[in-house]
């Protein structure tokens, strides 16, 4: 494997205007290009907006999903990957072909669909459907896996999609600033959000505290540093619906290190090279290889009866 350069993005997307956030994605896309970026992610359900889709019936769903590969954002994403020469990944509502609903991520390059995985806990809309496999792939040589948001927070999700080989886990997301049982969080109020250019430090404070990335940095480096693996961390800046998201787009190495954040209020990424000796000088290389697992397969595998409880869908 050879370095590879990657970009993070962060943007304030319009709920259901799928022709705005691509619009959005492809300025992004072909900044990250002209800089020598080979890889640019952007966060969950990018294409198509998020927290807006907690109000939308089926009929709703299924009319702002689309096909994959034929549906048309994905065709747009593709020319878009080709005519700046820079491997996209990004988020949409998919349906099948029976018009089962998926929260989906995709890769696209030059030659078309790279990789499409489907959210394993989706719960924003009681019409979506689990996915049910991980999702392995390659990007220059590199083996990479994707999990949506809440799959992260399942930590055998991440540590079975390490095991499948990947060396990158793209996980993007959209979160923080939400309401929540744990000590420090809730929601942040909008006006901070509008009056961020003459007040950025209320903002700030509120971004950077329980309610946003100090509760970040409690779990996501961990998950890079006990794996060993580069985490590709993308989520939304600014209102998606009626709430407000606080970005901290970022790339983590294997040592559990951030190497790169995005922390502009406006639209934006940032850019690392990422390089493969970390993935063997890590600490999460040796303790892989240093498993027993005749002592827990048993364990980890016995039945379970899965119970999903979200609080914050409504503010």
């Amino acid at each position: 494997m050879n370095n590879l350069k990657i970009s993070t993005a962060q943007f304030e997307n319009k709920s259901g205007d799928k022709d705005y956030n691509l619009s959005v994605i492809e300025k992004l896309a072909a900044e990250a290009a002209a800089k020598g970026s080979q890889v640019i992610a952007f966060h969950e359900c990018s294409i198509t907006g998020y927290t807006f889709a907690r109000k939308l019936s089926r009929e709703q769903m299924i009319d702002i999903a689309e096909l994959i590969p034929e549906g048309k954002s994905i065709q747009r994403l593709q020319n878009i990957a080709a005519r700046y020469n820079i491997t996209i990944l990004a988020g949409l509502f998919e349906k099948d072909e029976h018009d089962n609903l998926f929260k989906a991520y995709v890769c696209v390059d030059k030659t078309g669909l790279k990789a499409r995985y489907r959210k394993l806990h989706p719960f924003i809309n009681p019409h979506l459907t689990p996915g049910n496999q991980y999702c392995i792939f390659d990007i220059e040589g590199w083996k990479c896996g994707i999990l949506i948001c809440y799959d992260n927070n399942i930590i055998e999700n991440v540590r079975t999609t390490r095991l499948l080989g990947a060396n990158i886990i793209f996980m993007p997301h959209v979160t923080m600033c939400t309401s929540s049982t744990r000590p420090g969080a809730g929601f942040v109020d909008p006006e901070l959000w509008q009056n961020r250019e003459t007040d950025p430090t209320s903002l700030r404070l509120e971004f950077d505290g329980m309610k946003g990335r100090d509760w970040l940095m409690k779990w996501l480096p961990a998950r890079a540093y006990d794996n060993g693996i580069y985490v590709v961390f993308s989520n939304p800046v600014g209102m998606d619906d009626d709430q407000l998201k606080n970005g901290c787009s970022m790339v983590i190495d294997p040592f559990g290190d951030i190497i790169t954040e995005c922390r502009s209020f406006e639209d934006s990424f940032e850019t690392a090279v990422i390089t493969p000796e970390k993935l063997t000088q890590a600490g999460g290389n040796r303790y892989i290889k240093a498993r027993r697992p005749e002592l827990y397969r048993h364990i980890i595998g016995m039945e379970h009866h899965s119970e999903q409880k979200v609080v914050w869908l409504k503010n």
